[in-house]
């Protein structure tokens, strides 16, 4: 007995340090040393990664285990990236420069754009995880009123999910901190806001599970592109019913996946995960209210130039079903009502985005609002 304990008394600072989190940190950038923003980054084959936020910079935790592995970096319209994690850590600046891809893809080949469009769709559960599965987000809220912010919501949420082919599953916010909220209006919805990155989703089905009918768009090729050695068609749809919709399809010419939708304000990014199937890796939404949906005692306040901008950060993804667990929770709440005691030690071990220069913006307005810390703020207005 004794010699078993003096064992795993040895034992323990090595497993320690196999454990110890090493942050890999950097930017991503063309040839011409601008950023390229929402890169998917990271080692594939364990799902361990992120996206490069809008302003190309990217953080996220390995531990020893993953320093011999290879950090793989991928973006339409330019070449894939691969280094050895040990190597890129060696780099004494941390940049990693994509090389633009030159496409230009032959228009006898091609099929019409609707059939690109009908056999992407008809490939869904075979090009994306459509087996139950969980994944898992950072979801963050920022609220601006007359370029002032507002408000800032941050939650870690989990949901079970079989894909785009079918509609969300179960949702739960595990995690959740936010600011103290400065807005004049306080509005109250009955859903939280990662409801939005499904509903408006144009390859899912809608709320009530019928397939979207982007089918009956009208579609041109508006470009190509290309996604790790893949042709890429750019298709744009436009709604013969609604004017103001379109959306816009980077398709595989090969395999049919979907890399990208652009809808609006809002654009969904997909990446290639084990066995290249695509999961969803990033989400992002902006929009401003329209005087309609603002109560006229509002309309000469700030609350007229009310911005809201939400995104979600891909952090993990399990498809062994004896570790799925998803418990239910606040799907039914504004993102701002959630109710879960405020930990601090998740949030700070939690390898967040880096700020881009929005949310440094944001960050710096919140805590000038009265000159309250924002990590005071989290530990004062969050439930304790």
């Amino acid at each position: 007995m004794i010699k078993k304990i003096t064992y795993l008394f040895l034992l323990l600072p090595f497993t320690l340090i196999a454990q110890q989190k090493i942050e890999i940190k950097g930017i991503i950038l063309d040839e011409f040393n601008e950023p390229v923003p929402f890169v998917a980054v990271g080692i594939v084959e364990k799902y361990i990664g992120t996206a490069s936020t809008e302003d190309g910079e990217f953080s996220f935790f390995i531990t020893q285990n993953e320093l011999q592995d290879s950090l793989s970096i991928s973006s339409l319209g330019y070449d894939p990236f691969k280094i050895k994690v040990e190597d890129f850590l060696k780099l004494e600046k941390k940049e990693i420069i994509l090389k633009e891809t030159v496409t230009e893809l032959n228009e006898v080949t091609l099929l019409i754009p609707s059939n690109y469009v009908v056999n992407a769709l008809k490939k869904l559960k075979e090009n994306t995880i459509s087996k139950t599965h969980q994944l898992e987000f950072l979801f963050r809220t920022a609220v601006t009123e007359g370029d002032q912010a507002k408000l800032l919501v941050e939650n870690y949420i989990k949901v079970k999910d079989r894909g785009p082919a079918f509609y969300f599953g179960e949702v739960e916010v595990a995690e959740s901190r936010k600011s103290a909220d400065y807005r004049i209006w306080k509005p109250k919805h009955n859903w939280h806001q990662i409801n939005v990155v499904a509903h408006i989703n144009p390859i899912r089905p809608n709320d009530s599970g019928h397939a979207r009918n982007i089918k009956k768009f009208i579609w041109k090729k508006i470009g190509d592109s290309s996604y790790e050695g893949e042709d890429v068609v750019i298709l744009e749809g436009q709604n013969p019913k609604k004017k103001w919709e379109k959306i816009k399809l980077f398709i595989g010419v090969d395999t049919f996946k979907i890399y990208r939708i652009e809808r609006g304000n809002t654009l969904f990014v997909y990446k290639n995960y084990k066995n290249e199937k695509l999961v969803l890796s990033y989400y992002k939404h902006d929009w401003h209210l329209s005087k309609d949906r603002i109560p006229k005692e509002y309309w000469n306040t700030p609350v007229i130039n009310s911005h809201f901008k939400g995104e979600a950060f891909l952090y993990n993804v399990i498809t062994d079903k004896k570790n799925i667990k998803v418990v239910p929770y606040g799907i039914n709440v504004d993102a701002h009502l959630i109710d879960l005691p405020y930990n601090a030690n998740f949030w700070n071990n939690l390898s967040l985005p880096p700020d881009t220069k929005f949310y440094k913006s944001i960050r710096e307005g919140l805590e000038a609002a009265y000159g309250v810390p924002l990590e005071k703020q989290y530990e004062l207005v969050n439930e304790k």
